[in-house]
C-alpha cells in the first residue's frame, strides 16, 4: 500500500523496539509465561512491530541469508531471467526496479503450502527450505499466543486464518540493485497483507518503520532476531486493535550491499477476513469489510505472489 510519505530522518532509534523472547511465551513457569504474554500483548498493541528471539537457530537464519547471496552472485542474469513474469500463476518470480521510487533485484518465491525454489545454485534449495520450516513453527506459536492475549483459545488465529494452509510468499531482496540506483528509495512506503511479515538482513539499516507517533524509526535488527511487523488482515480481523504500519527501505548513501529476506505469513486463499464479533459492538462497528485473501490480493489488479496491500480498499468510510 504505497503512501508516498516523504522520506525524512529518523525520529526514533532501534531502543525503541521491544524484543519479544518466543521461548518465554511457552514457559514452564506460569508467572513467567504470564508475564511474556503480556510483553507481546503491549508489543503488538502499542507498536505493532518487534523484534523476536530464539524463534528460528541463529545457524538457520545465517544459512538461509548465506543462500540467498549465493543466488544473486553465483547465478548469472540469464538463468535468473528465466523467472521473469510468465502468467498470474507464477509460483517463482524474479525482477530488477531501478527508478526513483523503488531500486532492488528481488526473487519472489511461494513458501507454503508447497515450497516452490529455483534449482541453481545447489546449496540454495535446502537452506532456504530449512528457514521456512522453522518459522512456520514460529508463526504457529505467535499464533496460538496472541489467540491468548487477546482473550480466545489458542487455536483461535490458527483457525480463522487456516495458517496449516496458509499462503506465504518470500520476498528475497539485493539493494542497490546489479546496476546504478537512482534513487535514495529501495522500496516505497506501504502495508503489507497477511497475519504478520518476518523480515532477517545481512547488513543493518534500511528498513524504516512508521509508529503510531508519526516518526521513522530505524530497524537495526539485533544478530540473533528477526524482525515482526503485524499485517492488514490482523488489523482487519482485530477491527483496528492492533495494527498494520507503514514501513519503507531507503538505500545507503555508500551504496553498501544489502541482502534482506520479508516474508509474509498470511491465510488461506479461499480464507474469508473480516472483524471479529468480539472486536465489534455498538461503539465499535465493523471497519473493514470482509473478503477472501486471495480476492484482497488481486483487488489492486495485483497477482497473488505481488503480495500487495489492499488495506485502504477494505476499509469502510465512518459515517458522518
Amino acid at each position: 500500500m504505497a503512501n508516498n510519505l516523504a522520506v525524512s530522518a529518523t525520529d526514533g532509534c532501534d531502543d525503541q523496539i521491544p524484543t519479544v523472547d518466543y521461548s518465554l511465551l511457552f514457559s514452564e513457569d506460569q508467572n513467567e509465561r504470564a508475564k511474556s504474554l503480556e510483553h507481546l500483548g503491549k508489543a503488538c498493541e502499542e507498536f505493532g512491530f518487534f523484534y523476536l528471539i530464539n524463534g528460528v537457530e541463529e545457524s538457520v537464519v545465517e544459512a538461509a541469508l548465506k543462500g540467498i547471496s549465493d543466488f544473486f552472485e553465483l547465478t548469472n542474469q540469464e538463468e535468473r531471467s528465466e523467472y521473469l513474469k510468465k502468467d498470474s500463476m507464477d509460483r517463482i518470480r524474479w525482477g530488477l526496479r531501478s527508478h526513483a521510487g523503488e531500486n532492488r533485484e528481488y526473487l519472489k518465491v511461494v513458501a507454503h503450502p508447497q515450497y516452490h525454489c529455483p534449482t541453481k545454485p545447489a546449496s540454495f534449495r535446502d537452506a532456504i527450505g530449512v528457514y521456512f520450516k522453522g518459522m512456520h513453527e514460529v508463526e504457529l506459536g505467535l499464533a496460538r499466543a496472541i489467540s491468548k492475549i487477546l482473550g480466545y483459545e489458542k487455536t483461535y488465529i490458527e483457525k480463522e486464518f487456516r495458517l496449516e494452509a496458509g499462503f506465504d510468499v518470500s520476498a528475497m531482496n539485493l539493494y542497490p540493485p546489479s546496476f546504478q540506483s537512482k534513487g535514495s528509495i529501495g522500496v516505497p512506503d506501504h502495508t503489507d497483507p497477511g497475519f504478520f511479515v518476518s523480515l532477517i538482513q545481512d547488513v543493518n539499516g534500511g528498513l524504516q518503520v512508521l509508529s503510531h507517533k508519526g516518526s521513522w524509526i530505524a530497524v537495526n535488527i539485533p544478530s540473533n532476531a528477526i524482525f515482526i511487523n503485524l499485517g492488514d488482515h490482523l488489523e482487519i480481523l482485530s477491527n483496528g486493535k492492533y495494527k498494520s504500519h507503514i514501513h519503507q527501505v531507503v538505500l545507503d548513501n555508500n551504496q553498501v550491499k544489502r541482502i534482506s529476506m520479508a516474508t509474509l505469513h498470511g491465510p488461506s486463499l479461499n480464507t474469508v477476513v473480516a472483524p471479529a464479533p468480539g472486536f465489534i459492538d455498538d461503539s465499535r462497528p465493523p471497519a473493514y469489510r470482509g473478503m477472501t485473501y486471495k480476492q484482497s490480493l488481486e483487488l489492486n489488479g495485483s497477482d497473488e505472489i505481488d503480495v500487495q496491500s489492499s488495506l485502504d480498499q477494505l476499509r469502510i468510510p465512518l459515517a458522518i
